[in-house]
């Protein structure tokens, strides 16, 4: 709130001393023209709104002036957000401004005119308060497009979360199978690769087809009842103890 007051402050304390400077120094002097004509300093009272709009409803606009200064004191306890103290200040200052000049110059408190004296080509005549009344509403417009509250928050970004988390849900069941226990599962490396009747001890066991040496081995060598060992009895006729 305290940024928010000092702007006030400062647009309310330059729009009423640059009018006390141009009522007293302008008022009986024709129009100055400055930077080649692109510049104009004159007097001008104007019994409407900002840049002369509704001169007939100067009570109507005073009321508004009222309401919106009102509206921002109220909502300043809620400002977390430099930019909105920046952008209400701003409107506090020239709402405040304009309404000093309803309220104390003639012809009668909240029907006064207001003074305004800068001029610009093809622009109606304005003042301190008016410019930064128009100011303000530009920042809210572009602070509100986006997305920034009073408070300092954005919802929009609040609701996708930081960037580049990663959830539990993230990774498809997909690649969970290409890295998963499948790849590398028993049936792979397990001991199937190497199980009975491959490598394994059924090589040399008892009726194996290619052991060494077990009984009743086909291939067997020395073996009782081998078919082709040496030297067996009952042995193949290709065996040690043929005729």
């Amino acid at each position: 709130m305290g940024v928010l007051l000092a702007v006030a402050v400062t647009v309310l304390a330059a729009d009423i001393i640059s009018k006390v400077i141009v009522v007293a120094t302008l008022s009986t002097r024709p129009p100055v023209r400055l930077l080649g004509g692109l510049l104009t300093l004159r007097v001008d009272r104007n019994p409407g709104a900002a840049f002369s709009i509704g001169t007939s409803m100067t009570i109507v606009f005073s009321a508004i002036a009222l309401g919106v200064i009102i509206f921002i004191l109220r909502t300043s306890r809620r400002i977390r957000s430099t930019p909105w103290a920046v952008t209400l200040g701003l409107l506090l200052g020239g709402a405040t401004g304009n309404l000093t000049d309803r309220l104390l110059r003639s012809p009668g408190p909240l029907r006064g005119y207001v003074v305004d004296w800068i001029q610009l080509p093809h622009w109606p005549v304005f003042n301190v308060a008016d410019s930064s009344i128009v100011c303000g509403g530009i920042l809210a417009v572009l602070l509100a497009a986006r997305g920034l509250q009073i408070d300092g928050t954005m919802p929009e970004r609040a609701a996708r979360g930081p960037a580049g988390d990663a959830g539990p849900g993230d990774a498809s069941p997909g690649d969970a199978g290409t890295a998963g226990p499948s790849t590398a599962g028993p049936s792979t490396a397990g001991p199937s690769t190497a199980g009975p009747g491959t490598v394994g001890p059924s090589t040399a066991g008892p009726g194996s087809s290619a052991g060494s040496g077990g009984p009743g081995s086909s291939a067997g060598s020395g073996g009782p009842g081998s078919s082709a060992g040496s030297g067996g009895p009952d042995g193949d006729p290709a065996g040690g103890g043929s005729t």
